[in-house]
């Protein structure tokens, strides 16, 4: 077989590896996109009035081997491809800190993951 009998795209795509990435191939030299998990929760000294509900309201549901609920919030975030894992991070961290917290009764755990 020639080179004349494959395709163009094929002798493109035969011509750079490729890794899969959520079932689409990607070659091994473009980005991957970083997503970033960011956990936000009320610090422990601050009241938590909704969690305190759930926590009765599963109490009443039979669950009784519980002995505090606290309610916080999730966020997901897709980066850019091409940012660094330190850059991304950084960039993470000043959006959960700036944006997405109230710094005086929360706090924040953010993770990466490609």
């Amino acid at each position: 077989m020639t080179s004349r009998s494959i395709g163009w795209a094929n002798r493109r795509a035969a011509a750079k590896p490729t890794r899969h990435r959520d079932g689409e191939a990607v070659p091994y030299n473009f980005p991957i996109v970083m997503k970033a998990y960011v956990y936000v929760s009320l610090k422990p000294s601050v009241l938590d009035p909704q969690g305190k509900t759930i926590h009765g309201a599963l109490k009443k549901m039979g669950y009784k081997s519980l002995e505090e609920v606290r309610q916080g919030k999730y966020f997901e975030l897709t980066l850019d491809r091409g940012l660094s894992r330190e850059a991304a991070q950084s960039e993470v961290e000043k959006i959960a800190r700036e944006v997405l917290t109230n710094p005086v009764i929360e706090e924040f755990r953010c993770s990466l993951s490609d």
